[in-house]
């Protein structure tokens, strides 16, 4: 029985010995060469990529296009798996590799009609863009043709096949995919239509309040047509719960421009830090391209040519979100003699009907027919389950207008453009391209000029629109129909204003004098308030204060309310230590201290007991979700119309202690839920324990045995409304608190010297997890701190850790 157990104990070591050596092999074998000389095919002239120690690629090439071919190299190289996930989203390709999971999500994806758009542009590109995109992807394909070593972990695990060739399409496919992720106006259309169920057009109001300052935006009273359509709003519930995340409150971004009048040098400085969802790896790749007539380094898309956001020899950019109403839901009439047709304003049409094939992992195909209007796709029979709903789903459909389905859009080409701009004339003429999302750009150049504008195709109402974009339309009547689009020359500009800044953080960006309607919801101004008040503490500023913007913590929106919390009566020695913190506290999201904890637990709740009886549980978590609540709980709270009298349940008679009550209830379930969590000694609990910023690997994120290995977490200040942004989810009942959109990037540029520029990303440069590089950004990135963006050869060769060496 000993020998048997011996022998049994051996050959298991053996395994486990081979094993490890097999993982420890391919962890190495994944990794592609960063050094040597490779040949080949495509090429025009030699090319080289001279990566530093963070793995940032300075590529040098003697043609425009071989920098972009070796881009294209460089992106599939360190990135190959997050390029395929993505183009597989884009084209609603996911279930082909994750198996019928994944089927609900390439079913609306397929009806949108991502990649048939994405083919339509590519065929109408001008010669200059196409040659752009071709060359990208004969970087892409040349990696994939000649690699040498196994596939990124990523593609074992799945089983999923090795990659088809890179397409033009697939670039624009996942450029269009970012517009995606910035506009979510469709959500807020179909909030107000669920809300109308139960609610009254002025109780919609109250809930979802105008922009302060802002009068209510008179609308008809739209609840009456929504009324009778309980299955068409629940199968657009079952779509918009399967929809890839676009935009929400706090999905925004940071920029801000200054002069010279007002920095020490003279010369402009500008910030951006654009807030997107945290991923494993990050959502961008540093990258630096030189070429006789381009000179750029910054951000890219993996996936997509060229630099997002960064710097080239004489001009500096950054972007925020607009997040304008570009997107519409009409509801459309079925002709009930004939499922084929439609009504519109001209009588009855044909839908226009494509069938898409979708390949399903160990299952057999699917076939989606998929119906198209004169506004769009038809979105609300994409789930299959959604069919056997109420008869009216039967008699109305629901279709999805937005100004990034149309085969026109040069988005692709206005970033090219942007590359190679060189003063403020070219800057604008590359944003005259520019369609989707809509971005605030703000600009400087080394002649000390900066400047704003606003680029995108923004759809115009016409006067008689009495809906104004806010709630589905009935698609049948023509005043609802988009009456063109705003000229680029009437689109938000600034140049080199007065005031010497142009300051962007998702705040309304025009003035009540602005003759065109945008949005009626845009976010808090509490980030653009802080950055203004920051400006104003120094009469002259360096990179190294506007790296302490970037790092504030302070929130405007706490500071709103807890004049109000600070009154609070707690009703036990636990809520009165609690008290005791939060009467000294000034609003600062640190992550090493309680408070930030015990506020935001307490504003949940607060929340909770204010909204839930009103709207009930499912749709209370998706008012979290979708809306700022902090603006209709400080009315309540303070006792303005029409949310006074909130603090009562609904049908209640409001009471002069009714808000007090309300609020000391709240303290004490909050510290009920943080002592079940973080344990009963209130001084050891952190902020940044539960706030950890969380970048999520798609898709093992999902995946509880592989998650700690692929996805990357540190505790992070901050939260929606700081400077130094920290969005978390309260929805989520297990972490509510977790920091999922954040500071995808930050950059500071200096136009007194170029090369005193500087970064950080959330991550690495690399997407393969067995990478040094994998992670090695993100405890820098959480404690702001920076990387150099020079470009100049000579200090490029300075920080050389790796010299790859392209030729024909």
């Amino acid at each position: 029985m000993t020998r048997l157990f011996r022998r049994f104990a051996l050959a298991f070591a053996l395994i486990l010995i081979v094993l490890a050596g097999t993982i420890a092999w391919y962890a190495c074998a994944s990794q592609p060469s960063h050094a040597g000389k490779t040949r080949l095919p495509g090429l025009r002239q030699q090319v080289e990529v001279l990566r530093d120690a963070e793995g940032i690629p300075h590529i040098y090439a003697a043609a425009i296009e071989d920098a972009y071919f070796a881009l294209g190299y460089s992106h599939a190289q360190d990135r190959l798996w997050q390029m395929e996930i993505n183009r597989r989203i884009a084209a609603g390709r996911m279930a082909e590799i994750l198996g019928p999971n994944a089927l609900d999500i390439d079913r609306f994806l397929r009806t949108l009609g991502v990649r048939h758009n994405a083919e339509a542009i590519a065929a109408r590109l001008p010669g200059d863009t196409r040659a752009v995109l071709d060359a990208y992807a004969r970087g892409v394909n040349a990696f994939l043709d000649n690699r040498t070593g196994p596939l990124p972990p990523e593609f074992l695990l799945t089983g999923a096949p090795a990659p088809a060739h890179w397409e033009a399409a697939d670039s624009i496919g996942w450029q269009t995919m970012m517009a995606w992720d910035l506009g979510g106006n469709w959500t807020q259309e179909l909030l107000r239509m669920r809300l109308a169920q139960t609610m009254s057009l002025d109780e919609i109001n109250a809930f979802l309040p105008p922009y302060p300052g802002d009068a209510v935006l008179q609308t008809m009273d739209y609840t009456g047509l929504y009324r009778g359509l309980k299955g068409t709003v629940a199968q657009l519930e079952a779509v918009a719960a399967i929809a890839p995340p676009s935009y929400l409150p706090g999905m925004g971004s940071n920029n801000w421009v200054v002069s010279g009048a007002a920095t020490q040098s003279g010369k402009p400085l500008l910030a951006n830090d654009p807030h997107l969802g945290l991923s494993a790896p990050a959502l961008w790749y540093f990258a630096h391209l030189s070429a006789p007539g381009l000179n750029v380094i910054g951000a890219t898309l993996p996936g997509v040519p060229g630099v997002v956001l960064g710097r080239n020899d004489r001009i500096a950019w950054g972007f925020t979100n607009t997040a304008p109403d570009v997107q519409d839901l009409y509801i459309e009439k079925i002709d009930p003699s004939n499922p084929g047709r439609y009504q519109t304003p001209d009588g009855w049409a044909d839908f226009q009907v494509r069938t898409e094939i979708i390949k399903v992992k160990g299952q057999p195909d699917v076939s989606l027919p998929v119906r198209e209007t004169r506004h769009g796709p038809v979105i609300s029979g994409a789930i299959a389950v959604a069919d056997k709903l109420a008869l009216d789903a039967r008699s109305h459909v629901v279709s999805f207008a937005w100004t990034a389905l149309r085969p026109d859009d040069l988005t692709v080409q206005a970033g090219i453009k942007l590359n190679r701009a060189g003063n403020w004339e070219q800057f604008l003429a590359a944003a005259r391209d520019f369609t989707a999302p809509q971005q605030n750009m703000v600009y400087a150049d080394v002649d000390g000029n900066i400047g704003f504008i606003a680029p995108a195709r923004i759809p115009l109402r016409k006067p008689e629109n009495d809906l104004h974009g806010l709630a589905p339309a009935p698609g049948w009547d023509a005043r609802y129909d988009w009456n063109g689009f705003l000229p680029f020359e009437e689109l938000p500009r600034q140049f080199n204003p007065a005031s010497h800044r142009v300051v962007t953080a998702n705040q309304k960006i025009v003035g009540p004098d602005y003759p065109h309607f945008l949005t009626s919801e845009w976010s808090p101004s509490y980030r653009a308030d802080r950055i203004g008040q920051l400006l104003d503490g120094l009469p002259r500023h360096t990179v190294e204060s506007f790296m302490r913007i970037q790092q504030d913590v302070v929130s405007l929106a706490a500071q709103e309310i807890l004049p109000v919390l600070k009154r609070t009566q707690a009703s036990s020695d636990r809520g009165r230590q609690a008290m005791s913190l939060i009467s000294a506290w000034d609003g600062t999201m640190a992550a090493d201290r309680p408070e930030p904890l015990i506020y935001n637990a307490w504003m949940r709740m607060a929340s909770r007991r204010m909204f839930e009886d009103r709207l009930g549980d499912a749709l209370m978590k998706d008012y979290w979700e979708q809306r700022n609540v902090h603006a209709p709980m400080v009315a309540a709270l303070t006792g303005k119309m029409p949310q006074a009298g909130w603090c009562v349940p609904r049908g209640e008679a409001p009471s002069p202690g009714a808000c007090g009550a309300l609020l000391s209830a709240s303290l004490e379930s909050a510290l009920d839920d943080l002592s079940r969590r973080y344990g009963s000694d209130m001084g050891a609990w952190k902020w940044g324990k539960a706030h950890e910023a969380r970048s999520e690997h798609r898709p093992f994120s999902k995946v509880g045995a592989l998650a700690p290995l692929f996805d990357i977490r540190v505790p992070s200040p901050g939260d929606t409304y700081t400077v130094n942004v920290g969005r978390f989810s309260l929805r989520d009942e297990k972490e509510p608190f977790v920091n999922r959109h954040a500071a995808s990037l930050r950059a500071i540029y200096d136009l007194a010297d170029l090369e005193r520029s500087v970064f950080m990303h959330s991550t690495g440069q690399s997407g393969n997890v067995f990478s040094p590089l994998y992670r090695d950004l993100a405890q820098r990135w959480v404690e702001v701190k920076y990387l150099p963006m020079q470009m100049r050869r000579e200090n490029v060769e300075k920080g050389v850790a790796e010299r790859l060496v392209l030729a024909p």
